[in-house]
């Protein structure tokens, strides 16, 4: 089993940064495809982006040239850097991973609450 814990959400201001993190445990995820999705209040969880095991990298539209997705196998992390806020961003983040084989995301964190507002 992994556990998959995310931290570094928090209220910013429209413009503003975060860094999110997301950390696996139960075993190595480096051979994981990793993502990031969101759930505004009252909207569906979205896709936002996701970082093969070799860090090929695919985003969702919205968020395209504001934020980044990275990972970090040594520490088993998963990053989302994320710059321009806007307040349509504000939702709770979660990150989820799955094996290569899989096509579906088997783990998924409690999430992280981003709130974009002045």
């Amino acid at each position: 089993q992994v556990q998959l814990v995310e931290s570094g959400g928090g209220l910013v201001q429209p413009g503003g940064s975060l860094r999110l993190s997301c950390v696996a445990s139960g075993r190595t995820v480096s051979n994981y495809v990793l993502g990031w999705f969101r759930q505004a209040p009252g909207k569906e969880r979205e896709f936002v982006a996701r970082i093969s095991q070799i860090g090929i990298s695919n985003y969702a539209d919205f968020v395209k040239g504001r934020f980044t997705i990275s990972r970090d196998n040594a520490k088993n992390t998963v990053y989302l850097q994320m710059t321009s806020l806007k307040p349509e961003d504000t939702a709770v983040y979660y990150c989820a991973g799955h094996p290569l084989q899989s096509g579906t995301y088997d783990y998924w964190g409690q999430g992280t609450r981003v709130a974009v507002s002045s």
